[in-house]
């Protein structure tokens, strides 16, 4: 079939003619190459291009649709532009840095059980992986945390805004009221001054034939006889520290009730009182210990008082 070629070509002129492509080197047209189906492979001679599924390929090697490559692919340049929503890497990616050199930074992907997101956030700055680790970190600037409910008691970080609000439920340091009960816990109160202050009564109520007095529920008790009683001291304050108590003893309508005491009791001259045995009486006794209850000295403070 004859081939009619252009007239004074120019050396790299190319010519299609049925599917293959002729160039002019300067001396003669030779076969330079072919387009098989066009939309398919595109041989762009003149420009030194390649077009898969591409028939004006814009780049050497311009590419449309999937590409599968079977081994390493090392792709050698400045920039490198993946304009794609998804990046499936099955182990690790590798991160050469400036220098081509033995050293790299790998990024591993351990295999994940379920869907994981990590999402880097619109923002410019850099990642550091030692600057913060799990165990005792120190950090920098002015990091941020949730703020837990009111009255929280966990191992959770407490933020400033946390703290005010739980300082605000207190006392300040300066004036303030109490409401509710308070304990210190057995603690030394020092150098306090007391104002108008009242002291817990307890009323044990009717004796029957024994009676306890509990110290934690006041220093101040007060039991009516209906029988001849046994007492017991119990709960004194610990060894070395002063504890006492006020006792007031009722008889009740028919009287003539007697007492038993601990034999931890010290009275004078080793004497137990005789308690008034009218109907109604009232005596008043008061106990100290300063040996956590080992010896109770026990004083009459007045007697026949109903």
């Amino acid at each position: 079939m004859a081939i009619n070629f252009p007239n004074s070509p120019s050396s790299g002129d190319t010519h299609t003619v049925s599917g293959k492509i002729w160039q002019w080197d300067g001396e003669k047209w030779k076969a330079y190459g072919a387009s098989i189906a066009p939309g398919v492979l595109k041989i762009d001679a003149a420009n030194n291009r390649v077009g898969i599924n591409q028939t004006t390929p814009t780049v050497a090697l311009d590419v449309t649709g999937g590409l599968r490559v079977t081994g390493d692919l090392t792709i050698e340049g400045t920039t490198t532009t993946i304009e794609s929503t998804t990046i499936a890497a099955q182990t690790s990616l590798t991160f050469e840095g400036a220098t081509a050199d033995d050293y790299e930074t790998t990024l591993t992907l351990v295999d994940p059980t379920a869907d994981r997101t990590i999402t880097l956030p619109n923002a410019t700055g850099t990642v550091t992986l030692d600057g913060a680790p799990l165990a005792s970190p120190t950090f920098t600037g002015v990091p941020a945390a949730p703020t837990a409910s009111a009255n929280t008691s966990t191992t959770q970080v407490a933020t400033t805004a946390f703290v005010m609000t739980e300082v605000g439920d207190y006392l300040p340091l300066a004036g303030g009221t109490l409401s509710g009960v308070v304990d210190a816990g057995d603690q030394i109160i020092s150098k306090a001054v007391f104002k108008d202050v009242g002291e817990t009564l307890a009323t044990n109520g009717t004796s029957g034939s024994t009676a306890t007095i509990d110290l934690e529920d006041g220093n101040f008790h007060k039991v009516t006889l209906t029988a001849n009683c046994t007492f017991t001291f119990s709960n004194p304050p610990a060894s070395g520290t002063a504890g006492s108590f006020t006792l007031f003893l009722v008889q009740d309508g028919t009287g003539s009730r007697t007492v038993t005491w601990p034999g931890s009791v010290d009275w004078a001259a080793a004497t137990a009182p005789t308690l008034t045995t009218t109907a109604a009486a009232v005596d008043v006794l008061t106990f100290i210990t300063l040996d956590g209850g080992t010896i109770w000295n026990g004083f009459v403070a007045g007697q026949a008082m109903g």
